[in-house]
């Protein structure tokens, strides 16, 4: 192993602990105790323990119900992607129990809970999605169905294993509440890996029409260190020649860009869109 694939193995590694630790925290303080499910195999979990009165743990059943996508999804991916998602796995079942005993639980207010767990949960999963890992389970279905059902959505098919799990919850607790904080707490969760996937990948595409391209390609590179994709263009009302700039910046180097450009050309044409998803140098190398 080089020492390139070196470091992106522990950075996985830490990802996978970390991930998972913050998974685990949040089933452990706020939704077991308050007995809701916050979708998935967890909160399938959940509800499977209070049904057979706590004669096994939540984290013993969590690690047990994975087993069989976990092997599905080896044998059809191979075991190098679903390295990371193992191991989060093994560390999420495992702390469940651990802080279970050690961490302090709350249950005065269960909205208050829905949300703090959600906000964990969502933490943990949004840290493992960056590294393209998760904590196993539904999202291993989820992959797998689409494998063979390619023109499902998979968020669709996450949506309707987390409608049926809460069902699930809701029958078992005979308690509709159930159903109402877990929405909230799966919502959150949603949120949360939303905001730290875009904080990851989110960039602005800038794209300029002016007649000093050659000036700001050259500005944009010695100043913020992006490269420009230079596009001749010629203005449809003046019919004078001019040339389309594109340029790829991240959300805090939005502003500089905008005042080199304006600072070269104040009479250029800017517009600009967001990208979450950005693949090349100096963004996403896969």
């Amino acid at each position: 192993m080089n020492k390139e694939k070196a470091k992106y193995f522990l950075i996985d590694l830490a990802a996978a602990v970390i991930g998972g630790a913050f998974v685990a925290a949040g089933l452990s303080m706020f939704t077991i105790p308050n007995d809701i499910a916050p979708g998935g195999v967890s909160g399938f979990a959940t509800a499977f323990v209070y049904l057979i009165r706590n004669r096994i743990s939540v984290g013993t059943v969590t690690a047990v119900l994975n087993i069989p996508p976990m092997i599905i999804a080896w044998r059809k991916f191979g075991f190098r992607p679903l390295l990371t998602t193992l191991i989060a796995t093994a560390v999420m079942s495992v702390l469940i129990d651990v802080f279970s005993v050690i961490l302090p639980t709350y249950t005065n207010n269960v909205l208050l809970a829905a949300i703090l767990g959600g906000v964990l949960i969502g933490i943990g999963t949004g840290v493992l999605f960056v590294r393209n890992a998760s904590t196993g389970g539904t999202d291993l279905v989820s992959l797998l169905l689409k494998r063979y059902f390619p023109n499902l959505e998979v968020s669709k098919i996450l949506m309707s294993i987390d409608a049926f799990v809460v069902l699930f919850a809701v029958l078992v607790f005979h308690n509709i509440e159930v159903a109402l904080y877990s929405i909230v707490t799966i919502y959150v969760t949603s949120k949360v890996v939303d905001s730290i996937m875009q904080g990851v990948d989110y960039a602005k595409v800038i794209y300029v029409v002016t007649e000093k391209g050659d000036e700001i390609n050259r500005a944009l590179a010695e100043q913020i260190g992006r490269g420009v994709t230079l596009i001749p263009a010629k203005g449809g009302y003046t019919g004078r020649d001019k040339q389309l700039l594109a340029v790829v910046i991240r959300r805090n180097e939005f502003s500089q860009t905008l005042g080199i450009i304006k600072s070269i050309d104040p009479g250029s044409f800017t517009f600009a869109m967001s990208a979450t998803e950005v693949h090349g140098e100096g963004f996403k190398q896969e």
